[in-house]
């Protein structure tokens, strides 16, 4: 197989998936098991490499498989700026990888889970 099950059907699957992946753009850095990590990092990687073209075609893709979820809110004076995380995705992450020919992502590994013994991670955004 080309890709992890993860023990999920595959409407679960694609569900978690974006939920990881929009939760690595927004927050900056996940915590999760070694092999979500490891198979969140593809779509996150594809993700930012969409962001990185910026044209109109890669907004609508990147816009079909992220999460619309709120990502930043500003207040200046009476103005209330909502930033989502497709935005945020397109504005400041995107640029930020600009001279980066890949590998946006790491995975730092961490002590075992108490409850299970699973390997757990943090997925984070390179700096």
């Amino acid at each position: 197989m080309a890709y992890r099950k993860l023990g999920r059907d595959s409407a679960h699957r694609k569900a978690m998936l974006r939920n990881l992946t929009t939760d690595v753009i927004v927050n900056g850095k996940v915590v999760t098991t070694e092999p979500r990590a490891k198979e969140a990092r593809k779509f996150v990687e594809k993700m930012i490499t969409l962001g990185k073209k910026g044209d109109l075609a890669s907004r609508r893709r990147a816009a079909a498989f992220m999460m619309d979820v709120v990502a930043d809110v500003k207040e200046e004076e009476d103005t209330v700026t909502i930033q989502t995380a497709l935005q945020k995705l397109f504005d400041e992450v995107a640029p930020r990888y600009a001279e980066r020919n890949g590998g946006y992502t790491r995975i730092l590994k961490m002590d075992q889970r108490r409850g299970d013994a699973a390997h757990m991670v943090v997925l984070e955004l390179v700096d």
